[in-house]
């Protein structure tokens, strides 16, 4: 088995290579250009304290100024700056740094720490692959697209190039994370064509992302899992703002729906008033998750915990985050309960080694790769960032990160990735022969050839490895 690392779920923090530079606003056109051009940087920060960056300068724009502007060596360098520069938690994964500077059609963001302290500038340059698989023709269409049927095209366009590009071997991180970007775009500008027809207050809000798309794991049969989070001036407003964000959701959710996202069985959507919330009633239900660990909190544990924000006031999810990330530890119950549950869910391995199924009579001798495959993994590393205060959400990265916090030895954490991963490989070739929402995810291990059966049994054995390692940690 080969596990790659998809460029997606690398945090920010590891890809930056640049010293960063930061110029006080009065510094001069030539002092700037100098240290600049003393470490070969192409770009630095204009800010008066370490935690208010004012804009961005780049060699290339003084030397325009320069020459073009009439402007002179000893002017004060904020004259020439990108004011408002846009800027990313340095925690992030860098799947997010790829869609903001799509969106934005910048080249540059500034980086900052948990306390707002300016950490560095990235450009598209430290990101790998940053238009790869022919992203950059899909991308024009979805931004020029100007109504649901056309998004609805582009939707189908990026599913069909997918499917190329996974024909062609691209391995699942990376095409699941180059699916995700794009459907980032397609939902983000479906949201903002909606927003067009509405008058909305004048609140701060932000649309989340939950579940597999909150992880960068969305496959080619998805669903919906999304939610609001607002500010209201005064709590009382709350019911209010929601009358009138809620309308507006049910909406997108509709049009999302008709681009091919369907509708979340379970109603985990943002036009459903329970997942329309302040950020103080965000804050109350995970409390209350977390503190009566009942059924219901621990399904919603496999959904809720794994977000992102998507479209809007980005550090509205990113304060919940924040404030979210030493919570779990402090409630050893809660995830307790959560590995209790999590071991219910047993890879179809039986005791002899062979396959065990459990489709019934509907789909006999079949195995449900979601539940019986990948979701082992997804719940064990989930279980672990969380205890581990961990900032990312993909399945694969938590594993990585929460290895190194568990000193867990590394042989073992790839062999957990790669199996996942080929779990995932063979879920997506399933769900590409097409069938109904319950069989896309099932396999008969006998359509399957010899070698590929054993590495499927290698990797259910890699998955109950996992699950024990759960059980002496949480419930010996």
């Amino acid at each position: 088995m080969h596990s790659t690392m998809g460029i997606g779920e690398i945090r920010l923090r590891d890809l930056v290579r640049q010293q960063l530079l930061i110029f006080s606003p009065d510094a001069t056109l030539r002092n700037a250009m100098f240290e600049l051009n003393r470490i070969g940087a192409h770009a630095g920060v204009v800010a008066e304290q370490g935690d208010l960056p004012l804009g961005i300068v780049t060699l290339h724009d003084l030397i325009d100024a320069i020459t073009f502007s009439g402007a002179s060596l000893d002017d004060p360098v904020f004259a020439f700056m990108t004011a408002a520069p846009v800027t990313l938690p340095v925690d992030s994964a860098a799947h997010r740094a790829k869609i903001a500077l799509t969106r934005g059609r910048v080249n540059h963001l500034v980086l900052v720490e948990a306390d707002g302290q300016i950490f560095n500038l990235l450009s598209p340059a430290d990101l790998p692959g940053f238009r790869e698989g022919g992203a950059e023709i899909l991308i024009q269409s979805i931004e020029l697209a100007n109504n649901v049927d056309s998004m609805a095209k582009a939707t189908i366009a990026v599913r069909q190039r997918g499917s190329e590009l996974f024909s062609n071997g691209m391995g699942v991180e990376a095409l699941c994370q180059w699916m995700s970007g794009l459907n980032d775009l397609i939902s983000m500008r479906v949201i903002e064509l909606v927003a067009d027809e509405f008058d909305l207050p004048p609140v701060s809000w932000c649309w989340m992302a939950f579940g597999s798309e909150g992880r960068l794991e969305q496959t080619f049969a998805t669903d919906q899992d999304n939610g609001l989070i607002f500010q209201p001036e005064n709590e009382s407003d709350t019911p209010r703002i929601r009358a009138a964000l809620l309308e507006f959701a049910k909406v997108v959710n509709k049009a999302l729906d008709h681009c091919g996202f369907a509708l979340c069985r379970g109603g985990i959507m943002a036009g459903n008033p329970s997942w329309c919330l302040s950020v103080e009633e965000w804050q109350q239900c995970y409390l209350g998750w977390m503190s009566t660990p009942d059924p219901k909190a621990l399904l919603n544990a496999t959904i809720f915990f794994d977000f992102r924000p998507l479209y809007g006031q980005d550090e509205l999810v990113d304060d919940l985050h924040h404030w979210l990330l030493p919570q779990p530890a402090e409630h050893p119950r809660f995830l307790y309960a959560m590995a209790e549950e999590a071991l219910t869910c047993v890879p179809s391995l039986g005791w002899l080694g062979g396959f065990t199924y459990d489709g019934g009579n509907r789909y006999p001798h079949t195995i449900d790769l979601k539940k019986r495959g990948s979701r082992p993994f997804v719940d064990a590393a989930r279980i672990w960032s969380l205890k581990h205060g961990i900032w990312s959400t993909n399945t694969s990265e938590r594993l990585r990160r929460a290895g190194e916090a568990m000193e867990r030895a590394a042989t073992d954490t790839i062999a957990s990735i790669e199996a996942f991963d080929f779990i995932q490989r063979l879920r997506i070739q399933r769900q590409l022969a097409g069938g109904d929402y319950d069989e896309v995810n099932r396999i008969n291990p006998k359509n399957l050839s010899i070698t590929q059966r054993q590495m499927l049994k290698e990797a259910f054995r890699q998955a109950k490895s996992i699950q024990l390692r759960l059980r002496q940690e949480f419930l010996d």
